[in-house]
């Protein structure tokens, strides 16, 4: 076959699939992405620049579909140059949030178009409006309503669509639901794994343990989306109660979701002036390199996931499969993978007194919830395991090289559709 995939930050979600299907004697794989972005395995990249940037003047609901516009075109030259070159895909395999697909099958008319469904945006339900730290008025119900332009027009042409989780795929309308499968990205369960001899070497120099009193905290960014906020409240009652307790905080000081301080603020700076910390106790170590992100989940005694109604973190999988015990947001879609006192402790996303209550429980008493770390690991094996994910996407992707509307759906399939 030959595959196609798109995506302005390669690999994004196919990460492992990309390779994956390279691979395979006989495949031939292009990546069509942005400039500056890595290179994978036994695929040939092929990068684009929109021509010019969205317009300033431009009214601000529809400036991200101008720059969206910009950059379907910027694909669409890249993809004419594939085809000048012999190379016609079977299928596209491509991320729509960003405009990138808008205007793929003008290219390749003949070609099937298979979408990851990662997010469709609603005014009301899902994380606009969640937060009453941030009210919304009409103004933000209008731009929410304009916000799917790109991707709605990305749909009307897409052939089949992918969600990783099912409360994601219930975000679309419902005439596209139909056409979505549901198959997550896939979690490396023999990487992500535990390690009772794990260590961590601190910032400061000091190693932290497997079995000692850490507490892990990890977002791409430190936001609000992913509840930054109750977890620096709780932080400050934690480092009171918990006098020989270990805080480690993973991820940037950049904005992935949602509204932006004002220039030269960071959310961590903000919080830090608000709540009463210990700074030899508190590490912020920024984005680390993936091998390093596994270390410090394996020495975590208990880790914090806090989420809006959003997209779900490869992060929270990923601890779980390292076995955390994991004291998540009773928010959805965290809901569709964690059970409370079963495979993991939920918490109300709005209250600090909840999480420190929480980790407090954990700490205190740390072999009583060694069955939920097993049980929380075996969720993702069972469920989210990369090597059955990879069999189903590349299933999926034959299905719809093959015109086989509905693809084909596994014994998996159904058992987590029936979630």
């Amino acid at each position: 076959m030959r595959i196609l995939f798109i995506h302005q930050n390669c690999p994004g979600q196919y990460k492992h699939l990309a390779p994956h299907i390279a691979a395979k004697s006989g495949n031939k794989v292009a990546f069509i992405t942005q400039p500056g972005k890595p290179s994978v395995t036994g695929v040939a990249k092929v990068e684009y620049k929109p021509a010019r940037q969205a317009g300033q003047n431009t009214h601000r609901y529809i400036r991200n579909f101008e720059g969206f516009v910009l950059n379907g075109q910027g694909v669409a030259r890249a993809a004419i140059h594939l085809k000048k070159a012999g190379f016609v895909p079977d299928v596209v395999c491509a991320h729509p949030s960003w405009g990138e697909s808008l205007f793929i099958k003008d290219v390749f008319p003949d070609t099937r178009l298979l979408l990851f469904c990662e997010f469709y945006y609603k005014a009301v339900g899902a994380d606009v409006g969640f937060d009453p730290a941030y009210p919304v008025d009409i103004d933000d119900l209008c731009r929410v309503r304009v916000k799917n332009s790109a991707h709605m027009l990305s749909l009307e042409s897409m052939d089949w669509g992918v969600s990783p989780t099912e409360w994601q795929r219930r975000q679309y309308p419902d005439w596209w639901q139909k056409r979505i499968s549901l198959i997550h990205d896939g979690i490396d369960t023999e990487v992500a794994k535990p390690d009772p001899n794990a260590t961590y070497t601190l910032p400061d120099g000091s190693i932290v343990r497997a079995g000692d009193e850490v507490v892990t905290y990890v977002a791409r960014n430190l936001e609000p989306y992913r509840g930054f906020p109750t977890y620096m409240r709780a932080l400050e009652d934690l480092c009171r109660r918990r006098p020989n307790a270990r805080f480690i905080v993973v991820g940037g000081d950049d904005v992935s979701y949602g509204q932006r301080l004002p220039k030269g603020e960071t959310y961590r700076q903000k919080y830090l002036k608000e709540v009463k910390v210990d700074p030899a106790r508190v590490h912020f170590i920024g984005q680390v390199p993936y091998d390093q992100f596994i270390k410090v989940l394996q020495v975590s005694a208990a880790h914090i996931y806090l989420t809006y109604p959003f997209v779900l973190s490869w992060s929270m999988m990923e601890s779980m499969a390292t076995g955390c015990l994991i004291i998540g947001s009773d928010t959805q879609p965290v809901r569709e993978v964690l059970q409370d006192g079963k495979n993991g402790l939920f918490v109300d996303f709005f209250s600090p007194k909840s999480v420190a209550d929480r980790v407090e429980q954990v700490l205190k008493t740390p072999e009583k919830f060694k069955p939920l770390r097993e049980a929380a690991r075996r969720t993702v094996i069972e469920r989210y395991q990369l090597a059955d994910c990879l069999k189903r996407h590349v299933q999926l992707i034959e299905d719809v090289a093959e015109r086989r509307f509905p693809p084909r759906e596994s014994a998996a399939d159904k058992k987590i559709s029936g979630l």
